[in-house]
């Protein structure tokens, strides 16, 4: 498979690929439809079935997100049925259900929503009239992006919305338009099969298959703080048994939602619903004397049952639960059932707000399991071997969560301080935590769960993880807990439970300053062994401080929480530096290396605080990404390919308005600073004018 994406730029998309394009966080992904299945949105469930009456269809159970039922159809008659069930009066709206091409399992549904950006300077007469143009209703403005709204389509539109946000897309008012599609929640994990002194990855003092300082020093970090009430560690999951002896205690449960079952008990009723009760012993398991015990068992638990479907609305009710009702962190152990997944716009807006609106302003801690398909978080490989040639040649992966600038993408190492040989890798990981090890495998609607080729036939040593279980016989094992429960889904959880003890330590961090924290205090474990599926070697550091398999190392919950400690001294700025580069440097175009404008500082100072102000033009400002580059190596995303047809980037990038910039302080101001910019896609190009540093020091 080559890459899904398309050049967007200026041209306009002929008629005959309107169909066939999806706008999607500033790409254009080629999209196919399924020939023997369409989705159904009606006035009831029941008018939905009662479908199967009128046209020759099947009802295709379980397999589309709870507002649609998909119905299987014979191909050949598919386009004159689809026609009919649009005529009839209790259907809403009933569309085709697609695939990324080439990447088959990652099956879209379209809602009837699409999302519009209009430039700053359009006015409201011009977006109604645009909205009356395509038959659109404003159903709601986006919070933190301006002139931006979801609409509905009504009877009134004449075209899918597809289509119509490719018609949209090529107007000069519209900066970015987007439908709202969904796709299936995968979790992460998939287990092989009380208590604290079989919980390893927390401490150990070694035993066989335990390397020396392959856990993250919990017992140190207690000494200090077992985790206060008063930090919410968020658990987004499938369900999770609150009636299990591991979350129980005064304060303990708060605002439980579930969204699956549209009330406040997000309990498991069905099979096979075992693992969000698992990732939540993990992070924040009571030490009551019985069973297990979580990282930070002093915080309190926000569970949240997700649908098991990903669209817009979707995550936006999911973070937005979390961040209006207090939650300081939030971990995500699954990720999207599709090997090519960008963000969409309104999915992007609703994680930067938590992370930055979140807690008064200081931001939720966002954690996300990396993978275990031992795939990169964004790039490519050349894939053979998998059954029925499903996926072939050159695939580009990209896990869409996982590369959000805002979000800790946690990876796995083992019991053996090795990488964990399904783990996803790349530059988006963050750190890594302890957890089991097993061939690398993932999901595919459709295919199954299959391991990924090529084969492992090497022995995998690991121990796995001892956690909380649904109650019973229902869960991974017979009785209350589980004993090889793992994958970076248990990495994960135990990441934000570090994560809430260093909130815990000093609650005043911000979310970027605790990212920095674990980062900074990361233990550099090394693991100079090729993967035994690749022969890939990416276990060793770079001069900046981080490798592609374990980000700047496994997580140490002592060394983490004495550094929040540390940090409760606030920084006062003495003086400011001021250094411009004032020389005009041309973008390349199409080159994912860029182009780099450098200052030189020669003091001796630390930073305290930093501004950047940046001035480029550009003929399409959606095509670039602006990064900050530290002499350390260090790199700070600063713009996002999120300014879609705007031309002129004039834009002063600080402390409050880009929290990632926190990452720079304490670190020494001498040395060479640099502007990268990259245009990732071809024909519009454009000039770095000028940029400036102002460092507090």
């Amino acid at each position: 498979m080559t890459n899904a994406s398309t050049p967007q730029g200026n041209a306009s998309i002929p008629d005959e690929n309107r169909g066939k394009i999806l706008q999607r966080g500033g790409e254009e992904l080629l999209v196919e439809k399924l020939d023997d299945r369409f989705a159904v949105n009606a006035t009831s469930k029941q008018q939905a079935w009662d479908l199967v009456n009128k046209v020759p269809v099947q009802i295709n159970p379980g397999a589309a997100p709870p507002q649609l039922t998909e119905f299987i159809v014979d191909p050949a008659q598919k386009d004159q049925v689809l026609n009919q069930v649009r005529s009839d009066a209790q259907v809403n709206y009933a569309s085709h259900v697609y695939q990324v091409q080439g990447s088959p399992g990652s099956q879209l549904y379209v809602t009837n929503q699409i999302t519009i950006q209009f430039d700053p300077a359009v006015k409201a007469e011009t977006m109604s009239a645009i909205a009356q143009e395509f038959g659109l209703e404003q159903v709601k403005q986006i919070a933190g992006i301006p002139n931006t709204f979801v609409f509905q389509l009504t009877a009134d539109s004449k075209e899918n919305p597809l289509k119509i946000t490719n018609r949209l897309i090529s107007r000069s008012e519209i900066l970015t338009a987007e439908p709202n599609i969904i796709v299936r929640q995968q979790a992460h994990y998939r287990p092989k099969d009380s208590l604290y002194s079989k919980q390893w990855h927390l401490n150990h003092s070694g035993g066989q298959d335990l390397a020396t300082g392959a856990h993250v020093f919990a017992e140190q970090a207690w000494d200090i703080t077992r985790g206060s009430r008063s930090i919410v560690v968020a658990v987004m999951d499938d369900a999770i048994d609150l009636g299990h002896p591991d979350f129980q205690g005064l304060g303990k449960v708060v605002a439980p939602r579930d969204f699956k079952g549209r009330d406040f008990n997000p309990a498991p009723d069905d099979l096979g619903e075992d693992h969000g009760t698992s990732c939540a012993g993990v992070a924040v398991a009571e030490e009551n004397g019985f069973g297990t015990v979580g990282a930070a068992p002093g915080c309190a638990l926000m569970p949240i049952r997700t649908t098991g479907f990903l669209d817009d609305q979707t995550i936006e009710d999911l973070f937005g639960w979390a961040v209006d009702r207090g939650a300081s962190v939030i971990s995500c152990s699954w990720g999207p059932s599709a090997v090519y997944y960008p963000l969409s716009l309104r999915q992007r807006a609703a994680i930067t707000r938590a992370a930055t609106e979140g807690r008064d302003g200081k931001g939720c801690v966002i954690v996300f399991a990396a993978g275990n398909a031992n795939r990169p978080t964004n790039g490519t490989i050349n894939e053979s071997g998998w059954r029925n040639n499903a996926i072939s040649g050159r695939t580009s992966w990209l896990g869409g969560f996982t590369v959000h600038p805002d979000v800790i993408a946690v990876s796995a190492s083992t019991s053996l301080n090795k990488k964990a040989a399904y783990s996803n890798w790349g530059a988006e990981i963050s750190v890594c935590a302890p957890s089991n090890n097993a061939p690398p495998g993932m999901g595919l609607p459709g295919i199954g769960y299959v391991a990924t080729p090529p084969e492992v036939r090497t022995a995998l040593r690991g121990l796995g993880i001892v956690t909380a279980d649904r109650r019973g016989n229902e869960g991974y094992d017979t009785g209350d807990f589980t004993y090889g429960f793992g994958g970076t889904s248990s990495a994960c959880p135990l990441v934000a439970g570090v994560a809430a003890l260093v909130l815990s330590a000093n609650p005043d961090l911000t979310a970027q300053e605790v990212r920095q924290i674990l980062q900074q205090t990361a233990d550099k474990i090394v693991d100079p062994d090729p993967d035994p599926q690749f022969g890939l070697r990416k276990g060793t550091y770079e001069a900046s401080g981080r490798c592609d398999w374990f980000g700047y190392g496994k997580v140490n919950a002592a060394k983490a929480t004495q550094a929040a400690i540390a940090r409760r001294v606030s920084l006062t700025v003495a003086r400011s530096l001021v250094v411009e580069n004032s020389k005009m440097v041309m973008i390349p175009d199409n080159s994912s290396v860029g182009i780099a404008s450098e200052i030189q500082i020669n003091e001796f100072a630390t930073i305290k605080d930093i501004q950047v102000t940046v001035n480029i033009t550009h003929d399409f400002l959606g095509d670039i990404e602006v990064s900050l580059v530290s002499p350390s190596g260090s790199e700070t995303l600063l713009q996002g390919r999120t300014l879609g047809r705007q031309t002129v980037l004039n834009r002063t990038y600080s402390l409050q308005t880009t929290p990632p910039l926190r990452r720079m302080l304490g670190q020494p101001v001498q040395g060479r600073w640099q502007l990268r910019v990259v245009d990732a896609i071809a024909n519009d190009t454009g000039i770095i004018n000028s940029w400036k540093l102002a460092i507090g020091v």
